[in-house]
């Protein structure tokens, strides 16, 4: 398993980095230009069924991405490591946090899932849950999330990738993990540092959400809206990015 993370860099500061529901290990876009890998040494790892482990079966859960990771740390003999997550990923992190917190250095959650779960309407479960085997629903949910803006290039483009890689069960169960997982009484208070990026034009874990959830559960959390984004901020301002959450963890981790 460990085998198939993709590593980036070669710095002092170790850093895993885990997708939200639509991306994989090789899909941060055009932020991966941008990196400082002097500094930095990134780890970008698969969830089961996606990506270098499409076709590994389950199980399809927070707690197996969170064991997963713990499991690649230790294969890389990364004893300490801080921890990047977009979206879904960024329930993966906080996972990680729950699970060993001594480990964590520090949490960057790019318009991250908080650990209360992501409520929704029966009209908006089932749109979300049509999207494992309809391509078309898949591109109206990432077009919803970047504000209705963005050329159907780019969003043809997010479909297919996310289609080639990901197993349609694997897809269809993380929506129920990242959805319907809550576990803030397992962080709640956590004082490490934490940056939550939010996109301006994210109406679902845009600023307002990541106020009410993250900056809550953590008294060092501090928020960093991306102008002119939405919730993929990795592909739509990739430098900008980049900058914040470097400058943030070499920050945080001389602190």
């Amino acid at each position: 398993m460990p085998n198939t993370a993709q590593i980036v860099g070669s710095g002092p500061n170790k850093v895993i980095c885990l997708n939200g529901w639509f991306g994989h290990a090789r899909g941060w876009g055009p932020l991966m230009h941008s990196l400082d890998t002097q500094h930095f040494n990134y780890a970008f790892m698969d969830y089961r069924g996606y990506g270098a482990r499409k076709g590994s079966g389950g199980p399809y859960t927070i707690a197996q991405i969170g064991h997963d990771v713990l499991a690649l740390a230790d294969h890389l003999g990364w004893q300490r490591f801080s921890l990047v997550g977009h979206s879904m990923g960024g329930l993966g992190i906080q996972q990680v946090l729950a699970d060993a917190p001594a480990r964590v250095q520090a949490l960057v959650g790019i318009t991250p899932v908080p650990a209360s779960g992501v409520p929704f309407d029966d009209a908006g479960w089932a749109f979300f849950s049509s999207a494992a085997r309809d391509a078309a629903a898949r591109k109206g949910i990432i077009d919803l999330t970047t504000g209705n803006r963005l050329t159907g290039v780019w969003l043809d483009a997010m479909v297919k990738s996310s289609l080639t890689h990901s197993d349609v069960d694997a897809f269809d169960a993380y929506l129920t993990a990242w959805a319907r997982s809550a576990f803030v009484e397992r962080i709640q208070g956590q004082t490490l540092p934490v940056l939550v990026v939010a996109g301006e034009h994210d109406p679902a874990l845009g600023p307002q959400t990541c106020k009410a959830t993250w900056l809550q559960h953590y008294p060092n959390a501090r928020l960093e809206v991306m102008a002119n984004a939405g919730h993929y901020p990795m592909d739509e301002t990739p430098v900008a990015l980049a900058t914040v959450i470097e400058k943030f963890l070499r920050e945080a981790v001389a602190a």
